[in-house]
């Protein structure tokens, strides 16, 4: 699955897929022998809507790995009714067309957790750079962790290709900056850091600088610095 392409801006809304997925699928009422139907599915669904379109919550991967196997016993139930239907069964038919109901939503609702997620995931980069904190990587499966380095490489590309020979950082001045230089106070040590003119400045723990925006703005989102409003 790929979200987008790779010159997007943020302000995007994760929420929209997932939003729509628990408009169409209430919780359900509907019960059959391996417990509620869908009811796994949809808990991965609620999860994400509780956490906030701004968190990524940890992937859970057994819940994941649950719902697919309800939906693999779904199938077999219906294969093995189908033939007694075809042969005069035909008692078994809404019972049939009700599991592959269930196997339509379990569906839709799993696809949206996993591209909800990589909306998430996809905005992160705009957030915090090409580096994310230890909190959010722990949360993502491997497979989200490729496609996020991934989705930098593609970004990185692009923004090479545009802007003339240094490129363009579209990740720079999301919002429009009311000052080119900004006051900023160093939260940790982090050791010297070069600015355009070649002056390097000690970044350590309580000091502070006047710095341009852009350079910085990264090490802001990172926890680094934070900027000091007067």
């Amino acid at each position: 699955m790929a979200a987008g392409g790779t010159g997007e801006r943020r302000g995007l809304a994760p929420s929209l897929p997932l939003a729509a997925e628990r408009r169409r699928f209430p919780r359900p009422r509907a019960a059959w022998r391996g417990g509620m139907a869908g009811e796994r599915a949809a808990g991965l669904v609620r999860e994400l809507h509780r956490a906030g379109g701004g968190n990524l919550p940890p992937f859970r991967a057994e819940g994941l790995r649950q719902a697919l196997e309800e939906m693999r016993a779904l199938y077999e139930r219906n294969q093995a009714d189908v033939s007694e239907a075809k042969s005069g069964r035909t008692d078994l038919i809404f019972l049939i067309r009700f599991r592959h109901c269930c196997l339509l939503r379990n569906q839709r609702c799993v696809l949206a957790y996993l591209y909800d997620r990589l909306l998430r995931i996809r905005a992160l980069r705009w957030e915090y750079g090409s580096v994310l904190p230890n909190t959010i990587h722990f949360h993502m499966s491997a497979e989200e962790v490729e496609w996020f380095n991934r989705y930098k490489k593609s970004l990185a590309t692009y923004m090479r290709s545009v802007g003339g020979e240094e490129g363009l950082d579209l990740t720079q001045d999301i919002k429009p900056p009311k000052s080119l230089y900004i006051e900023v106070r160093c939260l940790r040590d982090y050791g010297e850091f070069e600015i355009d003119d070649g002056t390097t400045v000690l970044l350590k723990k309580n000091s502070q600088h006047f710095l341009p925006r852009w350079k910085c703005e990264h090490l802001i989102r990172q926890g680094v610095l934070e900027h000091i409003l007067s």
